[in-house]
């Protein structure tokens, strides 16, 4: 099997590189978007310390959010535009999903959406068990039992109940991130091209909520 190129930008900016089911390498460019123009001279450098030419690769997995918009969108950029120019799969990781490859049995994984409102999806031994939802922190909070993990538990942590088992873990794993490619199917070219960060609006989620309302 050629070498794997994995993406991961929703939180802080990074970059794998893998074969044969096994990561090679991977670096951290850390947070903010000065760190996002190294992407590239990041991703080549990497491809040449470990042998493998661009035009051999077997995939490109990136990891699609929900997170930082604008971290997601350079990953994005970056990835599609290699896939497209050397002709190799593309595998779209919903970024949730990776963190929960690395967690057994149930866990929550959520992130901040922002003027009290969480991204939230349930997972049962790496499988999801929901979808991706955006909801209200305390309407969430009420019925939150069990692991929780993700990027959003810094902002809530002192609000959880004894109930609730916080994980040490706010981004994903780039071998998780590898990992969870290997099981799902590449992009079509028509996806492809329409590819775009996994991102709900809080506006959305408020608008659910309304609606829901007496």
């Amino acid at each position: 099997m050629s070498g794997w190129l994995i993406l991961e930008t929703s939180g802080r900016s990074r970059v794998g590189v893998a074969r044969d089911g096994t990561l090679l390498a991977s670096t951290d460019l850390g947070g903010g978007r000065q760190n996002n123009r190294l992407l590239v001279p990041t991703v080549h450098e990497l491809l040449s310390q470990h042998g493998i030419e661009p035009k051999t690769l077997a995939g490109v997995a990136v990891g699609v959010g929900p997170g930082s918009y604008t971290g997601l969108r350079v990953g994005i950029t970056v990835a599609k535009t290699l896939a497209y120019t050397v002709g190799c799969p593309l595998v779209a990781v919903p970024t949730f999903q990776a963190m929960a490859a690395d967690v057994p049995g149930t866990v929550d994984v959520i992130g901040d959406a922002l003027q009290g409102f969480i991204y939230v999806q349930r997972f049962a031994d790496a499988v999801p068990a929901d979808e991706l939802r955006i909801v209200a922190f305390d309407e969430w909070v009420k019925g939150a039992r069990g692991q929780v993990a993700g990027p959003g538990m810094a902002a809530f942590a002192a609000k959880m109940p004894a109930e609730v088992q916080l994980l040490a873990m706010s981004e994903p794993g780039i071998d998780a991130v590898y990992r969870v490619a290997l099981t799902l199917p590449p992009l079509t070219i028509e996806e492809v091209m329409k590819l775009e960060p996994l991102y709900l609006r809080g506006s959305s989620a408020e608008e659910k909520l309304a609606s829901r309302a007496p």
